[in-house]
């Protein structure tokens, strides 16, 4: 069989220097993904439903941090109480969602740790505190209630969701 240049093997670029992964290997990873994260949208859409999300949703940072601006009906227990009062506050039935300031701070995901090694169901809500304002949701001060215009960047502007 003689090769002719169209069958020689491309350079590699960097995108693809490393193979994908199999499409098994794939669904494994991103199916354990969304075991452990949920986004901005997804979470501000369960709390806008009518009833109960079947969630509850905690800020991990400081007072400071929560008076300067926090989701509404969160949970406001920094991450270093969580292994004292955690069990005060939460219900080990109920699902908690762990967010921090955002995507630079892995405080969530310590939050989430910290919940899991007590025994509760865990998420992280991927974006923090940051998305949730860049997305325009509605969001409680220490003076009160607060929103800011979506930032085109992170959210639709003329469309209630991305469609992703």
């Amino acid at each position: 069989m003689v090769m002719t240049s169209h069958s020689t093997a491309p350079a590699a670029n960097p995108v693809l220097r490393v193979p994908p992964a199999s499409p098994a290997a794939a669904a494994a990873y991103f199916g354990a993904s969304l075991a452990f994260h949920a986004d901005v949208s997804d979470v501000a859409s369960a709390l806008a439903a009518d009833g109960d999300p079947g969630f509850v949703v905690l800020d991990s940072r400081s007072t400071a941090s929560w008076d300067q601006g926090h989701l509404p009906g969160a949970v406001h227990l920094p991450t270093a109480l969580i292994p004292e009062q955690a069990a005060a506050l939460l219900d080990p039935a109920v699902p908690v969602v762990t967010y921090c300031w955002g995507p630079g701070c892995n405080g969530a995901a310590r939050a989430a740790l910290a919940l899991a090694q007590q025994g509760f169901q865990v998420k992280e809500m991927l974006g923090g505190f940051e998305y949730w304002v860049r997305e325009g949701f509605a969001y409680e001060t220490w003076e009160g209630g607060a929103r800011r215009a979506a930032d085109p960047l992170t959210a639709p502007v003329d469309a209630a969701d991305c469609g992703c």
